[in-house]
């Protein structure tokens, strides 16, 4: 018999309302890493009631999610222009990407293009490449 899963005190948790959960809970820690456990006690499932809930909403793992989301963030301060002496490193470094040659092999696949580029485009006048929409808009 298979048996709902259930948060402490918030009763029955569909999984679009988990993801929601998770999201906002992702958002509110301004795009840093989070440990796919947080997101489990904050939402009220297992890990894998979580990862089912976002591949039923979202298509994707909640790490995935995450990680696409913080590269557009990512992407947003490459070219939101408010910092002219702004590098990819402090970006990213910012968002949670240490491991930098990772980073821009995500970046190039998300969006089509070098990170450096993106911020070379910016200080010339123009973002390149057409990259995804945000996952969370």
């Amino acid at each position: 018999m298979h048996q709902e899963h259930r948060s402490v005190s918030r009763g029955p948790v569909s999984r679009k309302v988990a993801v929601e959960r998770a999201e906002s809970h992702f958002r509110a820690c301004a795009g840093l890493p989070i440990p796919v456990s947080e997101l489990c006690r904050v939402v009220g499932l297992s890990e894998r009631g979580l990862r089912n809930a976002f591949y039923t909403v979202r298509g994707t793992s909640p790490a995935r999610s995450m990680r696409l989301a913080r590269l557009h963030e990512v992407r947003r301060a490459l070219t939101d222009g408010r910092d002219e002496g702004v590098t990819v490193t402090d970006v990213a470094v910012r968002f949670g990407f240490y491991e930098l040659g990772r980073f821009a092999a995500a970046y190039r696949r998300a969006f089509g293009e070098a990170p450096s580029d993106t911020l070379r485009a910016r200080r010339q006048g123009g973002v390149t490449g057409t990259g995804s929409p945000s996952p969370w808009e």
